[in-house]
């Protein structure tokens, strides 16, 4: 498996709850572009309508070496799930205030460009500040006990 793209900032603004492995429909030029690792997260989120699951707002720069028949960068594309996980998550977002957002993209084994979704919920202000302090803090004890063993 070959990591394509990571959203760095998912783990930093929201609170993951379940992962979820999502194929998505891609162009022949997005798929290449896709492969060179030329994808940008900024602000992106999956929405439900009509039975599917849209990404919006990733970015996938053109493909340097096609033709005049190139793709819309930040196109809506299309996730690929079942009907039943699609009718779960659904239900989540309706009722608990859940959000779905990409978490990464990459190639599996076959050779499919696959995306890792996940159910998470916004994390407030505060709750950034106390993780944040955490780490913080985790970081000085483990530096202050590799003072202490040297």
């Amino acid at each position: 498996m070959k990591i394509l793209a990571k959203n760095k900032k998912a783990k930093h603004d929201y609170e993951i709850i379940e992962t979820i492995e999502a194929g998505i429909s891609l162009k022949g030029t997005e798929v290449k572009s896709a492969k060179d690792s030329k994808i940008n997260f900024k602000d992106s989120f999956c929405k439900i309508e009509k039975g599917e699951i849209i990404l919006y707002n990733i970015h996938i720069s053109p493909y340097s070496g096609a033709s005049i028949f190139n793709h819309d960068p930040e196109r809506p594309r299309r996730l690929l799930l079942r009907k039943k996980e699609i009718r779960r998550l659904q239900s989540k977002v309706q009722q608990e205030g859940f959000t779905i957002i990409p978490l990464e993209f990459y190639v599996n084994e076959k050779g499919l460009v696959k995306v890792e979704i996940a159910l998470a919920k916004g994390l407030k202000k505060y709750d950034k500040r106390e993780k944040i302090a955490e780490k913080d803090y985790e970081r000085r004890i483990r530096k202050q006990q590799k003072y202490e063993n040297i």
